[in-house]
């Protein structure tokens, strides 16, 4: 079974890292993932721009630009911030939940330039999470799919929801 609730001593410690060698990892995954995608769309709205994505119960703070090249790590203060826990991303990632469902019970948080979030919003929306998944090698690719679906069909998210209910109510 999967639990994506992280002990609060982790997020502690996470908190207390570097802040560049996660946001040079994900800028490396972004660009090989979401890049070749994400430049057929109308992405010169993110240019120049800085991005901040942080996973709350991680203390995980990944920030990053979009240049004409792709994703780049940055250390400047973001324009758009965006916020929740690991578990609402992945729900997102499996478009398992709807950003404007956690954005509206407060679950995912946007800061800063509103009108750069919601471009953000429909570029992610519009990327077809198949062609995505093509830039992963193939075993990787088909254990993603096999891990998309399950979150979909609520197997993972049936098993990750029961962590928050009491042991005695199953």
């Amino acid at each position: 079974m999967l639990n994506l609730a992280f002990p609060p001593q982790l997020a502690n410690v996470v908190t207390r890292l570097p802040a560049a060698p996660p946001s040079l990892a994900f800028s490396a995954v972004a660009n090989r993932l979401l890049w070749p995608a994400l430049k057929t769309l109308d992405w010169q709205a993110l240019a120049g721009r800085r991005y901040a994505i942080r996973v709350k119960d991680l203390g995980l703070s990944l920030r990053f630009t979009v240049t004409q090249r792709g994703f780049a790590p940055d250390s400047g203060a973001p324009d758009l911030t965006i916020s929740a826990t690991a578990r609402d991303f992945m729900l997102l990632l499996a478009r398992r939940e709807d950003p404007d469902t956690l954005f509206f019970s407060r679950r995912l948080v946007s800061e800063g330039d509103t009108e750069l979030g919601l471009t953000v919003k429909n570029l992610l929306d519009a990327l077809d999470p198949e062609t995505v998944l093509r830039q992963l090698p193939a075993p990787l690719a088909r254990a993603a799919q096999r891990w998309m679906a399950a979150w979909k069909t609520g197997i993972i998210y049936e098993r990750t929801k029961r962590y928050r209910t009491p042991p005695h109510t199953f």
